[in-house]
């Protein structure tokens, strides 16, 4: 939109300034950081008087969330997607089409959780909607973005890139979108596990945004796109200042999130803030580099996964609790120090990710 108004009222030099792409990444960054940090106490204030008890706490979680974290209010993702989109809008550049199904994954997600959060609130329950509609809603809107990427930018899904190899791909052939499915699916609904101690899923997210923030940037470009052997895709470059949207308002809400949490994100900002990360990934057609840097949401999925299948095939757990996390609770360490480990892991895990591109 900034483009628009400069370019409308003929002003060349800060239009000049404003196209280039670093300058308005920046921007964007720091656009979606102050709206939380300036807004964010009145509207923790809003959300908290519609709710009454704060987020329903799960009663077979660990004991101590029952008394620690009792009262704090949820839905806190409505305050991340009102910083990303009012910094999306300003700063990405309109006639940058390929931003547009992100942004659309992004808010649609948003709205399923949203529900979801708002049934827990209601209810007075940790259960939410039924898992069978989430899922179902969150399929519908995973094949129409599939449907926008491959119809309007030609994007090939059945197309699966290797890390480490260069110019190796893999055909999918029909099993590339039941593969896109899980990517989207699964990325969304791992941020949303991870999210179960203060500060613990946005630091991530955070640090997932700014890997493939730098991927989209070489992705955008040509010549780096061509130098390090990853795909090309034109346009890629205006992905990089939704990502600093993203990171921004991580930043912001960490500052309300770091412990003891002040409000929760919820469904409302796990599920979108994965399913975006994850439609990202897809773009670019770098799935599995999405699963190395986003290990942590990776290893608290599978540990659900694991802990429920063990449990109805041999009536045994794995692990003390799951998710992972909970786990380590159980065998007595400090939420503080399982969350800064996991932040430690995270930045080890995006620099893994980050090798990838050289390393060909």
């Amino acid at each position: 939109m900034i483009l628009y108004i400069l370019e409308y009222l003929n002003i060349p030099s800060l239009y000049n300034f404003f196209n280039y792409l670093t300058v308005r990444t920046g921007f964007a960054l720091f656009t979606s950081f102050f709206f939380i940090l300036l807004f964010g106490p009145a509207l923790i204030n809003k959300i908290s008087s519609y709710q009454s008890i704060g987020q329903p706490i799960r009663e077979d979680g660990p004991e101590s969330h029952i008394i620690a974290k009792k009262g704090t209010p949820t839905m806190g993702g409505i305050i991340i997607l009102l910083s990303i989109i009012g910094s999306i809008l300003l700063w990405v550049n309109p006639e940058s089409f390929i931003s547009w199904p992100v942004i659309f994954i992004l808010v649609s997600f948003g709205l399923i959780g949203f529900a979801d959060d708002l049934s827990k609130v209601k209810n007075n329950s940790s259960k939410g909607i039924s898992a069978k509609i989430r899922i179902f809603l969150q399929i519908i809107v995973s094949l129409i973005f599939i449907y926008w990427i491959t119809k309007h930018h030609h994007i090939d899904i059945k197309l699966l890139s290797l890390p480490f190899l260069k110019d190796i791909f893999i055909n999918l052939g029909l099993f590339a979108v039941p593969f896109i499915l899980i990517v989207i699916l699964g990325s969304a609904n791992a941020v949303n596990l991870t999210d179960g101690l203060d500060g613990l899923a946005i630091v991530p997210v955070m640090i997932v945004a700014a890997t493939f923030a730098v991927i989209c940037y070489l992705a955008g470009n040509i010549i780096f796109a061509e130098y390090l052997y990853i795909n090309y895709l034109p346009g890629a470059g205006e992905l990089t200042v939704l990502c600093a949207a993203i990171i921004g308002s991580a930043l912001g809400f960490l500052w309300y999130n770091a412990p003891p949490a002040m409000v929760f994100m919820g469904d409302t900002g796990s599920l979108s803030l994965g399913a975006a990360l994850g439609s990202i990934s897809i773009l670019l057609k770098q799935e599995i580099v999405l699963a190395i840097v986003g290990g942590i949401f990776v290893a608290e999925a599978i540990s659900v996964i694991l802990q429920v299948s063990s449990f109805k095939l041999t009536g045994k757990r794995i692990f003390k609790m799951a998710p992972l996390h909970h786990h380590f609770e159980k065998n007595g360490l400090p939420e503080s120090k399982i969350v800064i480990r996991f932040w430690i892991v995270a930045i080890i895990l995006a620099l893994i990710g980050l090798a990838t591109l050289k390393i060909r």
